[in-house]
């Protein structure tokens, strides 16, 4: 890997700190040109040069070239809140990227971005940075830190960051071996019911995969291809749905009701929110939003939005109007069918409003701008100058309930056209001559039985803690866990002939918050996919066995919370497999849901697909394919031809998920076992 490329991620280490001053754990200093000093430090800087780089171990020289317009992007102030979902700020961002990606080498990049990053809003330069180095040839492959590094502010509670700095200052680097505790449920006290999902929505994992999702599939780019990826709209449904499903789960497992839709635009929203974040580039507490607060027309001329609510309820009949009538409106007037494989995709893209929407003016942007409605409902006319809530943020939206309330009315949405399509024949469900006798679990709880519980886990913040003496300082917080268990697929192969398949994994729960069991029509839509996978089926029968630890959905945590210092290759690093940068999936230690304490009943439904039917031909050779169900592959197409979510994804006539079996399926009724004890990670 070229100098120049790894040099890059020198520009997340301290991202508030000028670029001149020493980065990384090899003290690097970037060498600029007298012109690249903003004004205030121009007069002095021979004197700055001299100051940091005395004791410097490498000094990067910067090209002085000749710089492109920045006057977009520069419009951000430098200490003020970034959303992709507040148009300018998008429009800011998609033209960064833009220029970012359109330099013409890596050390003309490297010179921009260390002119950029002393002048350029933090947030903006970080993300901005990121796409580009995804999306450019000679960049892909650099491990970018995790979020929580670089700004551990939008993760935690700012009483660690105080602590971490009296520890940095005091106690000398290398000795710093007592990580600062981060709280568990510091948000709101037991009293709120909404505190017992909690650990759910406020888990930094959770947090940080909604993040990096949003960073792999940008919206909005110059370059379409860059937002063009394969089924990109049908991913945004399929991965907020699964959120919901999840979520649902969660609420049940805590004795809750299912999120009560967002429908109804001008109701209060009746859960308030308080966050207990500061922002440490913006220097302000995060705001609240009071319970009972509505959503009001916003008119914000510092952050260029001037909108109504009744604009918001356009955009939603308009959406509802091209489901009634399964076609949608494109600009010259005539209208494309919405059909059985694109349909999704194409109103995937129209909801979340990408450049990709075939007809952005008139279906708008509903599900940003609903984000921007709601994290402005405490300052729609910035008469108190206060910056959006966490719903402005694609890093902190997962922590506040009206996430959930909002994304489960947009998934009602497209299920109503997924209610449009006609049920799945059994010739489409069915593998002739392929027969799942049983499937099972074994695993430390007995069988049939998960078991979870909570785990205490240490992130580095030493990355993120700017103006602060140099070194790691570990920060330790509780998120919740699973032990590991092996599914065993008892399969009966008729065909008389080797034969492929695609092992589908599901789980769901048996009854709701209050005990009740589930009709199967509600069950469907809280389908968990827990995994899939490839699998050679020899004739006669034969036993498949697969560890949970190898999930198509999750990603493992060394990748979630890896540690920067301990990369391949040095003294104690990880497996060089394991830095593979494919930061998108989910949290392997979120896989399942909590349980119980005595057991909460769920369902594990195993299905085995004809893989001849199901097959993408590509090569997906050096591709990271761990975590493709929710974030697909890098550069290639989505890895199942089968809709997302199949065979749950439209409506059947059975009564009963016992009903609606074929011989290529079945189900075991299992228990989630949560025992309230707390285990330390044994860090590798």
């Amino acid at each position: 890997m070229s100098d120049a490329k790894k040099n890059l991620l020198l520009f997340f280490d301290r991202p508030t700190e000028p670029c001149f001053m020493q980065k990384g754990e090899n003290k690097s200093i970037f060498q600029l040109p007298d012109n690249y000093y903003p004004e205030k430090y121009r007069s002095t800087s021979n004197t700055i040069a001299d100051r940091f780089g005395s004791d410097a171990t490498q000094t990067i020289p910067i090209r002085n070239i000749s710089l492109p317009n920045l006057s977009l992007p520069m419009q951000l102030p430098y200490n003020s809140q970034f959303s992709l979902w507040v148009p300018k700020h998008k429009e800011m961002a998609t033209k960064l990227i833009d220029i970012f990606i359109g330099m013409r080498d890596v050390e003309d990049l490297q010179s921009l971005c260390s002119y950029c990053q002393l002048r350029i809003n933090p947030y903006l330069f970080n993300y901005c940075l990121s796409v580009a180095i995804l999306h450019r040839e000679d960049t892909k492959g650099l491990n970018i830190p995790t979020f929580a590094e670089t700004f551990p502010d939008k993760f935690m509670d700012p009483k660690v960051f105080r602590k971490a700095r009296e520890v940095s200052t005091v106690v000398p680097s290398g000795n710093r071996q007592m990580p600062v505790v981060i709280p568990q449920n510091y948000t709101a006290s037991e009293w709120d019911q909404e505190q017992r999902v909690a650990y759910f929505r406020e888990d930094i994992g959770l947090n940080l995969h909604h993040w990096h999702w949003h960073l792999v599939y940008p919206f909005d780019s110059a370059d379409r291809t860059i937002v063009a990826k394969d089924r990109r709209g049908e991913l945004f449904y399929y991965m907020h749905q699964q959120i919901v499903a999840r979520y649902t789960t969660e609420r049940f497992c805590n004795k809750l009701g299912a999120p009560r839709r967002f429908s109804n635009f001008r109701e209060p929203i009746e859960e308030g929110y308080f966050p207990k974040l500061d922002s440490q580039v913006a220097s302000r507490a995060w705001p609240p939003r009071f319970a009972g607060s509505t959503i009001r027309d916003i008119d914000r001329p510092v952050d260029q939005i001037r909108v109504d609510v009744a604009q918001l309820e356009t955009w939603r009949d308009r959406f509802l109007d091209a489901i009634d009538k399964m076609s949608v409106m494109l600009k010259n007037g005539r209208r494309v069918p919405l059909d059985e494989e694109t349909g999704i995709d194409m109103l995937g893209n129209m909801m979340e409003s990408s450049i990709l929407s075939p007809n952005r003016d008139f279906y708008g942007d509903l599900h940003n701008m609903g984000h921007v409605f709601i994290s402005y409902s405490h300052d729609p006319d910035h008469r108190n100058l206060e910056q959006f809530g966490v719903m402005g943020d694609s890093a902190t939206a997962m922590r506040d309930p009206v996430f959930y309330r909002w994304h489960a009315y947009v998934d009602d949405l497209f299920q109503l056209y997924k209610n449009k399509l006609p049920p799945y024949t059994t010739d489409k469900l069915d593998f002739p001559g392929v027969r799942v006798a049983s499937v099972s679990v074994e695993s430390s709880g007995g069988p049939n039985v998960f078991r979870t519980q909570w785990e205490q886990s240490t992130v580095e913040l030493g990355r993120g803690l700017d103006f602060t003496p140099r070194g790691s300082v570990l920060a330790r917080f509780t998120h919740l866990t699973h032990d590991d268990f092996t599914y065993v697929i008892e399969v009966n192969n008729t065909s008389g002939a080797a034969l492929m398949g695609t092992v589908r994994l599901f789980l769901a729960p048996a009854v709701d918050g209050a005990g009740a069991p589930l009709a199967f029509a509600d069950q469907r839509r809280l389908m968990i996919e827990l995994d899939k996978f490839t699998q050679a089926l020899p004739a006669g029968s034969s036993t498949v066995r697969r560890r949970s630890a190898q999930s198509s959905v999750t990603i493992p945590y060394e990748r979630t919370f890896r540690r920067q210092a301990a990369r391949p290759g040095e003294p104690g690093a990880a497996p060089a497999a394991d830095f593979d940068f494919c930061g998108c999936g989910w949290p392997h230690h979120m896989l399942l849901p909590k349980g119980a304490p005595d057991g909460f009943p769920v369902v594990l439904f195993a299905m085995i697909s004809n893989w001849a039917e199901d097959r993408v031909e590509q090569d997906t050779a050096g591709t990271c394919t761990d975590a493709a169900s929710y974030c697909g592959l890098r550069d290639r197409r989505y890895p199942d031809r089968r809709a997302m979510g199949f065979p749950f994804d439209r409506p059947a006539p059975a009564a009963s998920l016992a009903d609606f079996l074929t011989p290529n399926m079945s189900v075991r009724d299992c228990s989630i076992r949560f025992s309230d004890a707390v285990r330390q990670r044994q860090q590798g």
